[in-house]
């Protein structure tokens, strides 16, 4: 897997400074500790583990604490230094790490959810503690006084969750492939707007506020970049994957997305080039190409004593097509489309050497990706797989 951007050289690549591992179970999130060669972990054996680097290059837990059930995710403040911990009970556990990460108090315990705590996030600004759980709920409390402020009902489990500080939106994405825009009070939350674009459930969401976009990862093995700022509903959509996206980071500087996948893949995607929305995809009763009827048409097909066509649509301009007049494949990397994709024989010709250049790298991360964290201060990005080993990662090459 090595497809790179044209003009770069293609031994730029991320590079494995370390693994972490003596896990029991899979590790559900892990965090870098910013400014100190560490990382924090929790996983389903129930541990809580704080690792630092030691000058052997290896990493050791300055801290290994156990819960009494299986940890499902968590959220760190670099600047308090406040651990907040989901459990697959509902609870919310949360904990003060001394300033030289030896030591872990606990402060705090939100009883939050009536199912497994599926997101946690702690907004410093509001002192706020959001969380959503596999309960159907999304949920606020008080950081200072470990009251619930308010819960607003989904569809279905939430899986994504995100939130802009400067306008109070939370975005929440969930099992039925749909993401809702709440905007949040002290104490009550209004619906703003809902959108869905994927077929499958959502996986991942990142925000960034500067340029107010949103990046949603799915089952679907896409991901889809909404123009939230721009108010005209734009929705880029990227392929890539080919399984479904386990994490999403933007790195805002640089204007790249980075994506990681159960695949076991890492693509960073260009995204400071102006891009193409997909077409919708066109209804027809016969190819719009050659006019033969498609199989469902029994009266075209008695008129013309013909057998109907089964119905294809080209990616590029979303026509639909027999096989015959569609039977080319192109990448379409304008269109998010990395890897070849059916097009009409029309739209075949029309796509130069120059619009197949590809607008993102490709790097095998050699383990199937469950959990990923970027850090933008260091460029270094952390996975951590079904094999139950978390992967360090060197990505100022790709990066930059």
């Amino acid at each position: 897997m090595a497809a790179e951007t044209q003009g770069e050289p293609r031994d730029r690549k991320p590079c494995l400074q370390g693994s972490i591992e003596a896990f029991q179970d899979v590790v559900s999130s892990a965090v870098f500790i910013p400014k100190e060669d560490g990382v924090i972990s929790v996983s389903e054996d129930r541990t809580i583990r704080v690792w630092l680097k030691r000058d052997s290059g290896q990493y050791w837990p300055s801290v290994f604490h156990t819960m009494p059930s299986s940890c499902t995710c968590m959220s760190f403040n670099p600047e308090t230094r406040r651990l907040s911990i989901g459990m697959d009970t509902g609870s919310i556990c949360e904990f003060i790490l001394s300033e030289d990460y030896n030591k872990m108090t606990p402060t705090n315990t939100y009883q939050a959810h009536q199912g497994k705590v599926s997101v946690v996030l702690f907004v410093l600004e509001m002192e706020w503690l959001l969380s959503t759980g596999q309960d159907k709920s999304f949920t606020w409390h008080c950081s200072e006084s470990g009251q619930q402020l308010g819960t607003h009902r989904t569809p279905s489990w939430v899986s994504g969750l995100q939130f802009d500080v400067e306008t109070r939106h939370a975005f929440v994405g969930d099992q039925s492939g749909q993401v809702t825009i709440l905007k949040l009070e002290q104490d009550s939350c209004s619906l703003v707007t809902t959108f869905k674009g994927h077929t499958g459930n959502v996986t991942a969401l990142c925000w960034d506020p500067s340029q107010r976009v949103l990046f949603s990862g799915s089952s679907d093995h896409s991901i889809i970049m909404w123009d939230i700022g721009g108010r005209k509903g734009t929705a880029i959509e990227l392929q890539g994957h080919s399984e479904k996206i386990q994490g999403l980071c933007y790195s805002s500087h640089t204007r790249q997305l980075i994506s990681c996948s159960s695949d076991g893949s890492i693509v960073v995607w260009n995204m400071d080039v102006t891009r193409q929305e997909t077409p919708e995809w066109l209804d027809s009763d016969s190819c719009q190409k050659c006019e033969q009827p498609f199989f469902w048409n029994f009266k075209q097909m008695w008129d013309c004593k013909k057998i109907g066509l089964r119905q294809h649509h080209c990616r590029k301009c979303g026509q639909a097509v027999c096989g015959k007049c569609s039977s080319k494949r192109s990448s379409i990397p304008l269109m998010g489309f990395e890897f070849e994709v059916r097009v009409c024989d029309s739209c075949f010709e029309s796509i130069t050497d120059e619009d197949r250049a590809p607008m993102a790298t490709f790097h095998d991360s050699k383990h199937s990706v469950v959990y990923m964290h970027y850090e933008h201060t260091t460029g270094c990005l952390l996975t951590s797989g079904t094999d139950k080993v978390i992967k360090l990662w060197d990505m100022t090459a790709v990066v930059s």
